[in-house]
């Protein structure tokens, strides 16, 4: 998204320009693990709550589902330390290979370009109600009688805040505005989440439907796995914890458990506590965006917009920053092997056409795949290899090398198989419906 965006801004930002990040303590830890889940995915989980076919049901899977979530951040700072690695792709790299690297690399550029949509799907989908708000507010019509002009159309707003906000944010080499506003992912989640709780108990009467459509059979198994792809984009805060991982004081395996356990857990109480109380407040009617659930004129609404949008336009650029060095580095690496040389001329032509083509797809799919559930279901599928199969396959690569008991060796082992084996399996349902319901739509 929440890749999304959802990464630790401010370290994978360092880590792309080749600069030291700060040594971390045990809170700094926890805060920036925080930065990196809570995010724009936190806006789904109400209807990944009606989706999964009730409250019940979701909170299982988010339970389930946490025990391999944390069992994958475990699994990455113990290949961190023992490969002396600080960033996900290098791990992975020399853990298992030169070809899982290249696999990850693709994977990694794919999962932020998919989060680079889905910011920009929710900044669509906020600025389609704040323009309705303002054009009621100043031509006094209800939001039924607004009538539909083109500089009224949220995509026009999305195309003018792409062209004079987020491109020349973009640009630079390095992003400097990350340190200043990096706070705003939590703090907009961590509102929304509050907000959408006293909504709920200030309403006068409850009497939304809240049963599942599907009580039994095929139909409720489906439905509880659909909830998976919203839970990896939201809790998928695995790319990063390598780079905070290799920045902390206390890189003791002990504490790094107690660091993604506390971490995990916070997240889940704000997920949980969105999902149930958005959930409980507009049933099977909740839409993919719980913000395009409420009205227009709702101000407290209208703040959570407000930081949501903020936010993702600031975070954005640095998401494109991530994915774009990894393609620039390969050209650059190109050009140097053909050339002998990279001039600066050539670096700079690169980058600028990176950014303007990054920019202009993630645009116009954001414009014609406009419901957010779709892009999720695709991030969700892809973020099953960060968190389920790259860390399974660096603990079965661990084994062979470390000197563990045959007992400790065969255990950590077929638990790695059993996190590859869940994790394709996530990856292949997901992405298949998810394709099938943008297909079918076309």
């Amino acid at each position: 998204m929440e890749e999304l965006a959802r990464e630790s801004i401010s370290l994978l930002a360092r880590s792309a320009s080749h600069s030291d990040p700060p040594r971390l303590g045990s809170y700094g830890a926890v805060f920036i693990m925080l930065k990196s889940a809570l995010g724009a995915g936190l806006l789904n989980f109400p209807w990944a709550f009606e989706k999964a076919g009730g409250v019940t049901t979701a909170i299982s899977v988010e339970l389930v589902s946490l025990v391999f979530l944390i069992s994958g951040l475990v699994i990455l700072g113990y290949a961190s330390s023992v490969s002396r690695q600080k960033t996900y792709q290098d791990v992975v790299r020399e853990v298992c290979g030169r070809a899982v690297g290249q696999l990850c690399e693709v994977c990694f550029c794919f999962n932020l370009y998919m989060i680079s949509v889905a910011f920009l799907v929710v900044v669509q989908d906020q600025l389609e109600k704040l323009c309705t708000s303002l054009y009621e507010t100043m031509t006094g019509l209800s939001e039924s009688e607004v009538p539909h002009h083109w500089y009224t159309d949220q995509r026009f707003a999305l195309f003018i805040m792409c062209l004079l906000i987020i491109l020349p944010l973009s640009i630079p080499k390095e992003i400097g505005i990350q340190k200043y506003t990096s706070v705003l992912g939590t703090l907009a989640a961590t509102y929304l989440c509050v907000a959408v709780i006293v909504k709920y108990y200030l309403m006068d009467t409850h009497t939304v439907v809240v049963t599942p459509e599907h009580m039994q059979g095929v139909g409720s198994w489906a439905s509880m796995f659909s909830v998976v792809p919203t839970i990896c984009f939201g809790f998928q805060c695995h790319e990063a914890c390598i780079a905070i991982y290799s920045s902390m004081e206390n890189q003791k395996l002990c504490h790094w458990v107690i660091i993604s356990v506390l971490s995990m857990l916070f997240c889940l109480l704000i997920y949980t506590l969105t999902g149930v109380y958005g959930y409980m407040t507009f049933g099977q009617t909740v839409a993919s965006d719980i913000l395009m659930s409420y009205p227009g004129d709702d101000v407290v609404m209208i703040i959570s917009r407000l930081l949501f949008g903020i936010s993702i336009v600031t975070i954005y650029p640095i998401i494109l920053l991530l994915g774009r060095s990894v393609i620039l580095n390969l050209m650059l690496r190109a050009q140097r092997s053909r050339r002998g040389l990279v001039t600066h001329s050539f670096e700079s032509r690169c980058r600028v056409l990176l950014t303007v083509a990054w920019i202009t797809s993630t645009l116009l799919i954001a414009m014609f795949v406009p419901d957010m559930a779709d892009v999720i279901s695709v991030i969700g599928g892809i973020s099953a290899f960060f968190i389920f199969i790259f860390p399974g396959l660096c603990l079965i690569f661990t084994m062979q090398t470390e000197d563990v008991s045959l007992r400790v060796r065969r255990i950590l082992t077929g638990w790695g198989v059993i996190t590859i084996v869940v994790g394709v399996f996530i990856f292949g349902q997901s992405t298949t419906i998810a394709v099938m319901e943008i297909f079918h739509k076309f």
